[in-house]
């Protein structure tokens, strides 16, 4: 009994592991002709309000936030300053520094990931994939991170992440970006 369930629950994690299915395997060609175009030097810049949530592996919500990030871009290089503050009072700073490539790919650093984040947008999105080290308090865990970016009509962002650790699922991120209308008097 013990062996047919333990080849039942393997065949399981088999199929849904399968190329195919799942978050990470949409692929930014999925998105082509899908409108509003995105293009992140117009879509990340200037002030932005974001707020989003953290589920664990188990679908729990482990973390709420809220953060205040900023845009800047001079032709291809962009920097985007994000400044969170967490429902527990804790306050993270990242500063990603964007560089925009040929045929809607770009790529991006900040301090906390590893290496170079890789991007390419299509159509109503961009995707990005990179490694991040978590800070010493949250276990200074390497996660990789595919981030999916959404652009709605009114500039609006949703943000889906995943991150794993030796290919499972660890946290889900959602968030919604919107552009902070700037004009005069704001």
């Amino acid at each position: 009994m013990t062996a047919l369930l333990l080849t039942l629950v393997l065949l399981l994690v088999l199929a849904l592991w399968r190329p195919g299915l799942g978050f990470r395997n949409q692929r930014p060609a999925d998105y082509t002709g899908t409108g509003p175009a995105m293009d992140i030097r117009y879509a990340l810049s200037g002030p932005i309000q974001c707020e989003g949530m953290i589920h664990g592996p188990t679908g729990r919500l482990s973390a709420r936030f809220t953060a205040r990030m900023h845009g800047d871009w001079q032709g291809d290089l962009g920097i985007l300053s994000e400044d969170f503050t967490y429902a527990t009072g804790r306050t993270q700073h990242r500063e990603w520094t964007l560089r925009m490539g040929e045929n809607g790919a770009f790529t991006a650093t900040a301090p906390d990931i590893i290496g170079t984040a890789h991007g390419q947008q299509s159509g109503c999105t961009a995707r990005l994939t990179y490694r991040i080290r978590l800070e010493p308090d949250a276990g200074g865990h390497v996660l990789d991170v595919t981030d999916w970016l959404y652009l709605l009509d009114d500039g609006t962002i949703l943000n889906r992440s995943e991150l794993r650790k030796f290919g499972l699922k660890v946290a889900e991120l959602t968030a919604v970006m919107r552009p902070i209308p700037h004009g005069p008097g704001q």
